[in-house]
């Protein structure tokens, strides 16, 4: 785990105490966050409006549930409560390749000029191969990594690549959603404004303008963070135990105005509440500005956040991972919150709940 602690020290600025960086593994395995899930329940496209979603509040102290609609979050919020959302928009990461065929180009992030991605099949890619695109564009391969990823030089700047993905590339949808979305916007925010993730910070898909403007009337702030969504988010644990699983580094950037919110928030005995696992992240890195690869497991005290929303995760993924080790957190039991979230997901299954990307949300108090 060191090797990470020196990764955040290298590229952030206030890192928090080592002690202050994971929970108490105490080398829990992966398979214990593992749950069946019928494939009728995997939502295939938004509900419309976004904001009729299913809402499952879970009250992390005793573990009481409530089945409730997204529209009706206005009843559990009170003036003074902070909103904090990712306001990262997805990019078109997915790249098909001309040549060589049959190849896919998934772009992650720029590392200086060059680009980390991924690619489908990589053992097509060769160290100084040339992709060639559907519009006669190219870039080399100039680099590979030990774990999996390609570094690809497009010669250009990252924002004159970013234009050509929007040009050639994919939205970058799950596996798990088979229909194609024919509109964009629904894989995104309505309050998305920074390009760099692949994939959607999906807590925050249930949001109308018009259930944002009741909830800021009754008083609630909204405050803003960026996570660019990446492999940390989305790339599942394959190793036996939580303790050997090693995150991929995420940029995330807190605007002064948020830090300031939160502190504001704090003191006026209000609730700070991340809309998102990308955004707990955020906010628990310890960091303003700069990568990070924290991976929050059962028994982490958390130092920011007092309520989540969130969706209903991949098993054996860090993000159940993640919402387990808040509904646990005041237990003393770091096994409590994994037992209790399991058992909310069997029941929000039992009750028709749709999961994942486009599904249903959870309200975690």
């Amino acid at each position: 785990m060191l090797d990470i602690l020196a990764s955040l020290v290298a590229h952030g600025d206030e890192l928090l105490p080592i002690n202050a960086r994971h929970g108490n593994l105490r080398s829990m395995k992966t398979s214990d966050f593992d749950y069946i899930l019928p494939p009728d329940s995997i939502a295939q496209e938004p509900v419309r409006p976004r904001d009729s979603s299913k809402l499952l509040i879970l009250d992390r102290q005793s573990g009481a549930l409530e089945h409730k609609h997204f529209y009706d979050t206005i009843d559990y919020l009170r003036p003074g409560d902070l909103l904090v959302v990712n306001r990262s928009k997805v990019f078109k990461a997915r790249l098909l390749a001309r040549l060589p065929t049959d190849v896919e180009v998934f772009l992650l992030h720029p590392e200086g000029d060059k680009w980390i991605a991924l690619a489908k099949p990589g053992r097509k890619l060769k160290i100084g191969s040339i992709v060639e695109f559907a519009d006669g564009s190219t870039c080399n391969v100039v680099g590979k990594k030990d774990d999996g990823t390609v570094i690809l030089d497009f010669q250009k700047p990252p924002e004159e690549v970013l234009t050509l993905t929007d040009k050639i590339g994919q939205v970058p949808t799950p596996p798990y959603v088979e229909k194609k979305v024919s509109d964009a916007s629904d894989y995104q925010t309505i309050y998305a404004k920074e390009i760099g993730s692949v994939a959607a910070p999906t807590a925050g898909f249930h949001f109308t303008p018009e259930l944002m403007e009741k909830l800021k009337s009754q008083g609630v702030k909204f405050a803003e963070v960026i996570l660019h969504v990446g492999l940390g988010t989305f790339r599942p644990m394959k190793t036996d135990t939580l303790e050997e699983h090693v995150m991929h580094e995420e940029w995330l950037d807190i605007p002064v105005e948020t830090s300031e919110a939160i502190k504001a928030t704090k003191q006026n005995n209000g609730r700070v509440i991340a809309v998102g696992t990308t955004t707990v992240r955020a906010l628990e890195s310890g960091i303003t500005h700069g990568f990070t690869k924290l991976f929050i497991t059962p028994g982490y005290r958390f130092k920011t956040i007092d309520g989540l929303i969130t969706n209903f995760h991949l098993p054996k993924s860090t993000l159940i991972v993640l919402v387990s080790s808040f509904v646990g957190e005041h237990k003393n039991d770091p096994d409590w919150g994994r037992q209790t979230v399991l058992r909310a997901y069997s029941e929000a299954i039992s009750k028709g709940y749709r999961f994942y990307s486009f599904g249903d949300a959870m309200l975690i108090k």
